[in-house]
């Protein structure tokens, strides 16, 4: 809502105020001189003002609803000065409050007039209908502190009910049904629209256009999710500025044996292994060609993950063909990601090498794709060899590196030795990943600047967490398993976060706080 719109609002707010405390002091100044009987508007066709306002309803505790309705509207010019006086919340929450008790108050006595006494009072219509516009207004012209509100109800209600209950299902199995819930809400307009209001969050601080792509903020959904390509179109209702689909290979892969994904709670940590688990080029595909999305969408591109494909020549040229599968579609994907750091394949093929990466690199550079391509990169190697991998990368003329993958060394401190022993074959994502990852940023952003665009993935669990990635050089962020635990708002708290983050900090936009560390 623009500034100008904002403050009619407001004004209309004081307007609405005022009009409920001059209906309830005229009200009230017929009770006192006892003349409450006689009003105007007593008797017609449909009102009989006496009989409503002289009836047993027309007090509480033998005062009559007038006075406590002037001293309802009292309170909320009260609440309105203060909240524009001091610019304190909590003024702006008793408005929420207050005025919510005065909707229930009115929707009551409009039942009682209607269904019990049978007859309309107009002055109390006016009232019930002042409160009625009054809280739809305040929640409106309040727009940024309501969200936070309610993003907060959302967070107690996943934390202490919801979660609780999730934890106990069968990790894949409640992924596979988020998946399919995604694409039945994505499909439908109506139904991302009641999502959209409460999740999407624009901030033109936020905003960024990156090799020609325009981010409405920088939290994006990480590829390991959307695995079936059911997201895309759902994504940006729930608080994303871009998504990724995938990991998606050349040919289908059925997935690792299972159990394929754990949770670890204390560690803030999950543990996957599904290797690729994805439907193939072909069907991801014939799910998404054709169809717009609302915000930038990815697609993640890794080698198919069979025995047989046992070379470095042959997985380039899996590679290469799931590449070009995607280039001769009409599926409108605004960049993509090669992803080389896996580290729940077959073994036997890897790209970590110098020898290996650059004919990898070179065969996706010749096929002229006009798309920005981030590569993932694996966190396990040394600052040495990361640097000179992304070299290679910047030699070859792609956007920008993904730090990083899954976390490999399950004695990382950050791991609670009994949730690991319970745990089987697999990697961990959340918060092992988090300060390797932000040392690899760091290290890449020192080396080169903006001359590359870092992606800043692992550990993100809050706008702190976002903000250190950011100055280290970041630009854009992405998550998953911050989702899992935090909840469905986790997204949208943490864009809200990092505008105020950024704005304590002196920035007016995130592209100036990026690698503000080094800067320094």
């Amino acid at each position: 809502m623009s500034q100008k719109r904002q403050r009619l609002l407001i004004g209309f707010i004081l307007t609405l105020i005022i009009v409920g405390i001059l209906d309830t002091a005229y009200l009230t100044l017929h009770y006192l001189d006892g003349s409450i009987s006689s009003l105007s508007c007593s008797v017609g066709i449909f009102s009989d003002c006496g009989r409503v306002l002289t009836s047993v309803y027309s007090r509480i505790f033998g005062i009559p609803l007038a006075v406590i309705g002037l001293v309802y509207y009292t309170i909320l010019l009260q609440l309105f000065i203060f909240s524009h006086r001091t610019k304190k919340t909590v003024f702006i929450y008793g408005l929420f409050l207050v005025s919510t008790i005065g909707l229930l108050a009115s929707i009551y006595f409009m039942y009682l007039q209607l269904f019990v006494l049978k007859t309309l009072c107009l002055m109390c219509s006016i009232s019930a209908l002042t409160s009625f516009l009054l809280y739809l207004c305040i929640r409106i012209g309040y727009w940024r502190a309501y969200q936070a509100l309610v993003l907060k109800k959302i967070e107690l209600l996943y934390r202490y009910i919801v979660k609780p209950i999730f934890f106990t299902i069968n990790p894949e199995f409640l992924h596979e049904r988020f998946l399919h819930l995604g694409a039945t809400l994505g499909a439908s307009r109506f139904l991302t629209s009641l999502t959209a209001p409460v999740f999407r969050y624009k901030n033109k601080t936020l905003a960024q256009k990156l090799h020609g792509v325009s981010f409405p903020n920088p939290i994006g959904l990480s590829a390991g999710y959307d695995y079936e390509a059911r997201w895309a179109r759902f994504s940006g209702s729930v608080g994303f500025g871009f998504t990724t689909v995938g990991t998606i290979s050349n040919l289908p892969f059925a997935g690792n044996k299972k159990p394929r994904l754990g949770r670890l709670p204390r560690s803030k940590a999950l543990l996957a292994n599904k290797g690729f688990r994805n439907p193939g080029a072909k069907e991801v595909i014939k799910r998404l060609q054709g169809k717009a999305f609302d915000i930038p969408v990815g697609i993640s591109i890794g080698r198919t993950n069979r025995a047989d494909i046992d070379t470095q020549k042959l997985a380039i040229a899996d590679i290469v063909a799931a590449f070009e599968q995607f280039e001769s579609s009409r599926v409108q994907n605004a960049y993509y990601e090669l992803n080389i750091s896996c580290p729940n394949l077959k073994k036997g093929v890897d790209f970590y090498a110098l020898k290996d990466l650059a004919p990898l690199l070179k065969a996706v550079q010749a096929l002229k794709i006009k798309q920005p391509i981030f590569v993932k990169m694996p966190i396990d190697k040394t600052d040495k060899h990361s640097l000179n991998m992304v070299e290679a990368i910047h030699k070859h003329h792609f956007a920008g590196v993904i730090f990083g993958n899954l976390q490999k060394d399950r004695n990382h401190p950050s791991l609670v030795p009994q949730e690991v022993a319970r745990m089987g074959k697999g990697n961990f994502s959340g918060k092992p990943t988090y300060e390797r990852s932000n040392e690899l940023i760091l290290a890449t952003y020192r080396a080169f600047k903006k001359d590359i665009t870092i992606v800043g993935c692992g550990g993100i669990f809050s706008a702190q967490d976002a903000y250190e990635k950011i100055i280290r050089g970041a630009s854009l962020l992405q998550l998953i398993t911050g989702m899992i635990y935090e909840g469905p708002q986790c997204m949208t708290q943490i864009n809200r976060g990092l505008v105020d983050l950024l704005k304590k900090n002196g920035f007016s936009y995130i592209s100036q706080a990026v690698g503000s560390m080094v800067q320094k």
